[in-house]
């Protein structure tokens, strides 16, 4: 199972000391992050991809590729790419790209974003938010599997014998995860193709949550990619640490209430008690975390939340340092203890899609094999 952190690059002050860093040190923050995720044996690292304020990653394959070249074996992932308001031209070509700089340490999570104004802000429609999912991503599983491309569809210009470049790693694509906390039309997506489904639980109860997986499941066995409980699902989590719960709650309490996106809201004592939030001892954590297989299933990625809302770096490094050394360890064997054999541990990684070699599902542009129409898009 893999273990790791995302990164919504929040520029938010310290609501402790009225302190905000520069988005240059908030940029700078977020690399020593990743590479203490190394360090302590984290197995990814993703980052957002924001386009306004307080926001800063907006070029993640440029973060990426520098985290590259300073790691060896962390997995490099967005925790969303927008597939709505981006090219999949450029998509295809920048991750393409990051693949060959990290020798196929990278794979890619696509969402509509949750941002409004970003869809004018690059010539989108905002109402087509899902058809543009649908037809883009279909453009660009064509663009890393088929070469002299003639296409056509309603969102961007033609194409007419384009090849893009540089063709993936080892003629082998990424692997996709399709991101979604509320569209059951990209949980259909991610089933069609076969790829992963990443709910990013953070804000939602476990009944949301449950839903939506069981959702993608059921699609999953239905296009004949395996069955229901093989399916490749990813959730996120929140956590705050330290050695006592009384002591993590005086320490996160602030950063709580300021945060960007909830604070303001619903109690920390609320928040923890709806959403997968965990505010406690790293048992706690571990405790919580497995909790998690009760409702959504045996699942093989699960990232953390731990550098937002104001958090200065050296209290950020200290949640790695705990997750690393007393929490992911613990929950790593712990899950595999209860997974049933005929479930995979891990999604799918560049070694293993390449390894199955170039007749394997993954290298077709549709592989369902049953219903193969309604999610298909630009055909």
């Amino acid at each position: 199972m893999q273990f790791g952190i995302f990164s919504v690059g929040d520029l938010t002050t310290d609501p402790t000391t009225g302190t905000t860093v520069s988005e240059h040190e908030r940029i700078e923050a977020m690399t020593a992050i990743a590479l203490k995720a190394e360090e302590v044996g984290l197995d990814v690292f993703a980052t957002g991809e924001h386009h306004n304020p307080p926001f800063v990653p907006s070029s993640p394959t440029t973060m990426l590729g520098w985290i590259a070249a300073k790691t060896q074996k962390l997995r490099l992932s967005t925790a969303t790419t927008l597939i709505t308001t981006n090219d999949p031209v450029k998509i295809a070509e920048d991750f393409a790209m990051l693949q060959h700089l990290s020798n196929g340490r990278v794979d890619i999570t696509l969402g509509r974003g949750n941002t409004g104004p970003v869809y004018p802000w690059f010539g989108k429609d905002i109402r087509q938010g899902i058809p543009l999912a649908v037809e883009n991503y279909h453009l660009l599983r064509r663009l890393w599997r088929e070469k002299n491309i003639d296409w056509e569809g309603r969102f961007r210009t033609p194409l007419q014998g384009y090849t893009s470049t540089p063709a993936p790693l080892d003629d082998t694509p990424p692997f996709v995860w399709h991101g979604s906390i509320r569209s059951p039309e990209i949980a259909e997506q991610a089933a069609f193709y076969g790829d992963g489904f990443f709910h990013n639980n953070i804000f939602w109860n476990t009944e949301h949550t449950e839903q939506m997986v069981r959702l993608y499941r059921q699609r999953f066995e239905h296009y004949g990619h395996g069955a229901a409980d093989q399916a490749i699902v990813g959730l996120g989590g929140q956590v705050f640490m330290a050695e006592t719960e009384a002591e993590a709650k005086r320490r996160f309490r602030p950063y709580f209430d300021n945060a960007p996106v909830y604070g303001h809201g619903p109690s920390m004592e609320d928040f923890t008690e709806m959403t997968p939030l965990t505010v406690g001892t790293p048992e706690m954590v571990i405790e919580n975390t497995l909790s998690f297989a009760d409702y959504a299933g045996d699942y093989q990625r699960q990232l953390f939340l731990l550098d937002h809302a104001g958090l200065p770096l050296n209290q950020v490094l200290e949640q790695v340092e705990m997750l690393g050394t007393l929490v992911v360890p613990v929950l790593r064997a712990e899950f595999e203890r209860r997974r049933p054999a005929h479930v995979p541990s891990d999604p799918p990684t560049h070694e293993s899609l390449a390894a199955a070699g170039a007749d394997a599902p993954h290298r077709l542009v549709t592989p369902a094999q049953a219903g193969a129409t309604a999610a298909a898009g630009g055909r």
